[in-house]
């Protein structure tokens, strides 16, 4: 059985990143690509180089694309675990990304945050939504928290809790 945290486990919270965080956020979108890199026939400083692209190309999508956003870094008691990034809309809370270190994951860390905003969904009466990728294990959670697909874009559903 996986171990979960519980009341005597180190609190989880969230602090905004920094510029001097980048490194460790380059660490977290490096792990969600691991099983891909372990498959390309490149060597480290390819796979780096190719990963440091995509890292710079979804930050500035993320920045640009979506207003009102926040980025924050999870912290388990003051360990750096994970990254959540969250656009606030008018009529809408997206959860862009949240990514937990692979020896962090399946322990209850991102549980209370996605729950911390469907209660803030629920104050302000806006649908909360994300899109996870159709063989990503945290589709099940989605599920349970109460999300639906609303839409199928190829490898993503676009999951969404209404108020």
């Amino acid at each position: 059985m996986e171990e979960k945290l519980d009341e005597r486990s180190a609190p989880v919270t969230l602090r905004p990143a920094t510029d001097e965080d980048e490194p460790f956020l380059f660490a977290v979108y490096a792990s969600t690509r691991a099983e891909e890199m372990a498959v390309v026939p490149w060597d480290d400083a390819q796979k780096e180089a190719f990963l440091k692209m995509q890292f710079t190309a979804q930050q500035t999508h993320y920045r640009n694309f979506y207003t009102g956003t926040s980025h924050d870094i999870i912290l388990l008691g003051e360990q750096a675990v994970g990254r959540l990034y969250v656009s606030r809309g008018e009529s809408e809370i997206r959860i862009l990304d949240i990514t937990i270190l692979p020896e962090y994951r399946s322990k209850g860390i991102g549980t209370p945050l996605i729950k911390e905003l469907m209660t803030e969904a629920e104050r302000e009466a806006k649908s909360l939504t994300i899109h996870v990728e159709s063989y990503n294990p945290s589709l099940r959670l989605f599920e349970r928290l109460g999300f639906s697909k609303i839409a199928d874009e190829g490898i993503y559903h676009l999951m969404e809790r209404r108020p």
